[in-house]
């Protein structure tokens, strides 16, 4: 779903939270610990000849939201299916949406980053997702992705017989997922949400971009609930004026 052009929030972003923003961004950004690498091949000139950014492309109506849109904070997760450290914080991060998307202060969208010469299937399996959600809409998309994280041990591959199990399961038609995986369009997509991830600097999945404001801070890595969880607590702090991010005078 396209959000919405009028402010995230109602409550003012303070000026003191560029600062502190940005100290999170120092403690957080140089960790790369629990998370898998892309392979050398995949970050080649030739895959990169589009100029970098710094910012992921906007959140659009073909991306998927979980929690509301207009959430203060968002964060934007670029992930493998078959990453056993995406798999571990999907875990983390629907506990954050479950303590903190429910009172509508982080929104959660899911990119797809498919590391293909370390999980051969990936690519199809983000294939299948978008598939589902342009056929079942945004909770389709999310009850498959939470099912294919679910149904594989950590360091099991996703058993890709069971898909079509998955997506009647959260109900979509089978035959017309089965046409839409023969088409092109899915996989245009994948690539097009591949090069994003790599023009904004993701090296590995998981790999997520925090947003406030005009500010944003990166993630690398499967980071555990309570560092992800204070991170959260302090920007929420930040925005409600709760935490000082300066010294005081």
């Amino acid at each position: 779903m396209e959000p919405s052009q009028t402010p995230r929030s109602s409550i003012a972003i303070p000026v003191a939270i560029v600062f502190g923003f940005a100290l999170i961004a120092i403690a957080i950004f140089f960790t790369t610990q629990n998370r898998e690498p892309a392979a050398q091949k995949a970050n080649t000139p030739e895959q990169n000849e589009g100029i970098l950014s710094s910012t992921p492309k906007p959140v659009t109506d073909t991306d998927y939201i979980r929690g509301n849109p207009n959430a203060p904070i968002l964060l934007i997760e670029y992930s493998d299916y078959d990453c056993p450290f995406c798999k571990e914080y999907h875990n983390t991060l629907k506990r954050i949406m479950d303590e903190y998307g429910v009172t509508g202060k982080v929104a959660w969208v899911y990119r797809q980053f498919p590391l293909g010469q370390l999980h051969p299937n990936s690519p199809k399996i983000s294939e299948a997702a978008l598939c589902v959600g342009s056929l079942g809409g945004n909770d389709a998309f999310w009850d498959f992705t939470d099912l294919i994280f679910e149904e594989r041990e950590l360091d099991e591959a996703t058993n890709v017989t069971k898909i079509p199990d998955y997506v009647e399961t959260v109900g979509v038609d089978v035959d017309a997922y089965a046409a839409c995986m023969n088409g092109t369009e899915m996989e245009e997509r994948v690539s097009a949400s591949v090069q994003d991830a790599f023009n904004i600097g993701a090296n590995g999945t998981p790999y997520s971009v925090l947003i406030v404001g005009d500010q944003q801070a990166v993630i690398n890595g499967a980071q555990p609930y309570d560092i992800v969880k204070g991170i959260v607590e302090n920007l929420i702090g930040q925005l409600e004026g709760t935490v000082q991010t300066t010294p005081a005078q």
